[in-house]
């Protein structure tokens, strides 16, 4: 009876849930191998005898190599396809992942970090790029926000692995072992993912008709909107520099809390290596169901995205102050809570608008762009808070309200979208 009503509703498992599956390991394990430093970095600037400018250097040249391949690696994977791009991308940052574990000096770690972001650089177009191929309209936002948990997933576990790690064995041997998993998951991008979904031998007839019958109504919404199809003619459109600049500002706030909140916990909170580990992994799971909640809220309101994503920054900045402001350090935890559960509300809210305001023919080089602006606000963020924080002997108050500075700016460029810009809405 049971089996019964199970084959009735209809639900099977699609070969695009396997693919979106292995894009959430490449993803995971691309924040993995990026986060660990922020745990690791009060022990490298030991070694190295470095203040916390230089830490924000060490932070913001990674983004610098992953910013310049944003739009690169988009423009790649719409002209040669996405498997090639992803497969590779994972294999060149595994390499200089587990390099940066045995670097000698300042300089060379600069530049394996520059490197190893110019890999990771190439990887967010060509995913996006995957969904866009693979899922239909009306569940683009929830596939993107599954893959968007690792934004959540990712630092916590790698908050949680880097400390057990060097504290046991020393933060060299973190990055040693962490390039290794991602050799598997290129392996299995190159196996199982094909750029074109019709010649998949597990997609079936059905899920190609669905898949076709949806992107026929969108492109045909696309085009009664005057929407264009080309990345040239995008980048004309106004839509496209508005999402720009919600992810850069949006982004001076994610990238500053991600990349800084280790430091913050052990210098200002005066936790230990293993509590930091514990208490600043806490954020990112409730994050995760922030994600997932946004991702589901955004592709039940497709008109009102934005609405979504502007109430949900507000509380987000709210909680962000309270981090920095309330005396007791449990409750500082529970505010950083509180706030990356918001904060990744409005994250799902916001990609859910992109991925499903792009023409798939473009989404590589289009959803490169949006990053683009993100990866410069990560170059920026950390080196900016790590000059405040020098600049005010050691406090972190003036960070964090150049964070929340970023998530309210975020939420005025919002504020001037226009739903009649947004082409499937």
């Amino acid at each position: 009876m049971t089996i019964s009503m199970a084959v009735q509703s209809g639900f099977r498992w699609k070969a695009r849930y396997t693919v979106l599956s292995i894009l959430w390991l490449g993803w995971l394990f691309s924040f993995l191998d990026r986060m660990v430093i922020s745990v690791a970095l009060p022990f490298i600037s030991k070694d190295f005898q470095l203040d916390a400018a230089s830490q924000g250097i060490i932070l913001s040249t990674f983004f610098a190599g992953y910013a310049l391949f944003q739009i690169p690696g988009g423009m790649l994977a719409d002209k040669f396809g996405p498997r090639r791009v992803l497969a590779i991308a994972i294999v060149w940052w595994s390499i200089f992942t587990s390099i940066t574990g045995m670097v000698s000096s300042f300089a060379v770690l600069l530049f394996c970090r520059f490197i190893f972001g110019v890999g990771e650089g190439c990887f967010p177009g060509a995913s996006w790029k995957t969904i866009a191929t693979y899922f239909p309209p009306k569940e683009k936002a929830t596939a993107t926000a599954i893959q968007g948990s690792v934004n959540t997933l990712g630092p916590a576990i790698a908050s949680l692995v880097a400390a057990g790690i060097i504290a046991a064995y020393g933060w060299r041997t973190v990055f040693i072992a962490l390039g290794i998993p991602g050799m598997l998951v290129a392996l299995a991008i190159w196996v199982y993912i094909k750029d074109d979904p019709s010649k998949h031998p597990h997609v079936t007839p059905e899920d190609l008709a669905e898949l076709n019958a949806e992107a026929n109504v969108m492109k045909a919404a696309q085009k009664s909107d005057g929407t264009g199809i080309t990345f040239k003619d995008f980048l004309k459109t106004s839509v496209l520099w508005q999402m720009v600049l919600i992810w850069f500002f949006f982004d001076i706030t994610f990238w500053g809390f991600i990349s800084w909140l280790p430091s913050y916990l052990m210098k200002v909170r005066g936790f230990s290596l293993l509590q930091t580990g514990v208490y600043g992994s806490l954020p990112f799971f409730v994050g995760t169901f922030g994600m997932l909640l946004g991702g589901y809220l955004s592709d039940r309101f497709k008109g009102s995205r934005k609405w979504l994503f502007i109430p949900a920054a507000m509380v987000a900045a709210f909680c962000l102050y309270l981090t920095f402001s309330v005396a007791a350090a449990e409750m500082a935890v529970v505010a950083q809570c509180v706030s990356a559960f918001f904060m990744f509300v409005a994250f799902a809210a916001f990609w859910g608008l992109v991925v499903d305001s792009i023409p798939a023919e473009i989404m590589g080089a289009s959803s490169g762009t949006v990053n683009f602006g993100g990866q410069v606000a990560g170059f920026v963020s950390p080196f900016v808070m790590g000059y405040l924080i020098d600049l005010n002997h050691g406090s972190f108050d003036m960070a964090f309200m150049f964070l929340i500075a970023g998530t309210v700016a975020s939420v005025f460029v919002a504020l001037t979208v226009k739903s009649s810009d947004i082409a499937s809405s």
